[in-house]
């Protein structure tokens, strides 16, 4: 248990870390730390499949596509970086409040969650996602929205600088 909290203690530490970092490259780099030590507790809990693909895309490829990118692209002066700091600031503003209301909401529903036994026999797959994994499928689904939101401020600041 120890171990456990010690190694949550580490990736939240990392993570916002890469949150904060004002490097691109090093928020990159602690990504890949933080997705590291998320490997160690996937394989920890008895996943070892998963761990393996974890750190094979998420901790080693990605990474790779990261730094690539970020050497080819044109580094930002201070006064644009600031300048698109006050402008996500005022365009996004309502974005904590929809992650609020949201959490709200998720505290309501009262998802049901198996995370640590297994069901003893066979299910259907639409069992296991609709009946058993709920909260699993609803962190999916979270994460396939973040991505599009980020997909679409990535381009929507692109075509504002040309």
């Amino acid at each position: 248990m120890n171990l456990f909290l010690a190694l949550l203690i580490l990736m939240l530490i990392s993570s916002v870390w890469t949150v904060m970092s004002r490097s691109v490259l090093k928020a990159a780099i602690g990504l890949s730390v933080t997705s590291a030590i998320l490997t160690i507790l996937i394989f920890l809990m008895g996943s070892p499949l998963a761990a393996v693909f974890e750190l094979s895309v998420c901790t080693g490829l990605i990474t790779v596509i990261f730094v690539s990118t970020i050497s080819l692209a044109k580094p930002l002066t201070h006064k644009e970086i600031v300048e698109m700091a006050a402008s996500r600031i005022k365009r996004y503003w309502y974005l904590p409040v929809i992650v609020a209301v949201s959490g709200f909401l998720l505290s309501l529903t009262r998802l049901k969650a198996d995370f640590v036994t297994a069901p003893s026999v066979p299910a259907d797959v639409r069992d296991v996602m609709w009946n058993m994994r709920q909260l699993d499928l609803f962190g999916q689904i979270l994460v396939i929205i973040v991505g599009a939101i980020g997909v679409v401020v990535l381009f929507t600041e692109r075509q504002g600088d040309e």
